[in-house]
């Protein structure tokens, strides 16, 4: 049986299952990293194109019987937290597929995006709102877009309604692609200071610039304001409409 607080929501779905493969364009000298194989039916698709399958599962049980059902694959299943595990074990250019459980989406994405060892592109199965999130334009930005969209290029893919799962979710999913950047948006020597910035715009989203960034960087609102029209950016603005270029202004003379 699923296990709901591991947030295990099973896709059979053949259609949906080769979509989320085709998404990542495997071919056979691919690596792949599958996280939380669950009953394997995501994997069956990835061995059929794949030259290697790393799944890591956190469920004892299931990682125990998961080699079984694939006898003579390239499949090496490692029980454990997919957030303890080390990336820099996988070869360069490895590809991340997953149905990923809901409740640590954007800490998996975070872990994926930061790493030295990142994957050259990430198909994540997640929940519909969180996969809209993460693609958001300027006007719907969010620190968890910001984060993602400096290291990669995001796109979606096929809605998979909730019926298609067992047990079925309380919302349907989506596909998101996550195509990394070879160079992220923020220099290195940058990152530090630009989301800085950037959590400091978001500690009152729903205020004005001018308050947001007084409160959060702990200057006056004069002071914000000059910083604002140098950026060329309008004070009456909210962090949610500012894109990656206009935080990146920000940081600029600071």
């Amino acid at each position: 049986m699923p296990d709901k607080s591991l947030g295990q929501h099973w896709l059979h779905d053949r259609d949906a299952l080769a979509h989320i493969a085709e998404c990542a364009d495997v071919d056979p000298d691919d690596t792949i990293l599958e996280i939380g194989p669950g009953l394997g039916t995501l994997t069956s698709e990835l061995l059929r194109r794949a030259g290697q399958v790393t799944a890591v599962e956190f469920d004892q049980e299931l990682a125990r019987k998961l080699p079984g059902q694939f006898p003579g694959k390239n499949l090496k299943v490692i029980n454990n937290d997919i957030l303890s595990f080390d990336l820099s074990t996988l070869p360069e250019g490895y590809k991340v597929v997953a149905n990923v459980p809901y409740y640590i989406t954007g800490k998996i994405v975070n872990m994926l995006t930061i790493s030295q060892n990142r994957p050259s592109i990430a198909v994540l199965l997640v929940q519909r709102e969180v996969a809209e999130r993460l693609a958001a334009q300027p006007g719907n930005m969010s620190i968890l877009a910001i984060s993602a969209q400096v290291f990669a290029e995001i796109s979606l893919g096929d809605i998979v309604p909730a019926k298609m799962f067992t047990p079925p979710p309380r919302v349907d999913s989506q596909v998101v692609i996550l195509k990394m950047r070879h160079q992220p948006l923020v220099a290195p020597d940058r990152e530090k200071a630009f989301f800085h910035m950037v959590k400091a715009g978001f500690s009152a989203k729903r205020k004005k610039l001018r308050s947001a960034l007084s409160g959060g960087l702990g200057i006056s609102k004069v002071e914000v304001e000059k910083m604002l029209e140098h950026a060329g950016i309008s004070p009456d603005n909210r962090a949610e409409d500012l894109s990656i270029e206009d935080w990146k202004r920000l940081i600029t003379d600071q």
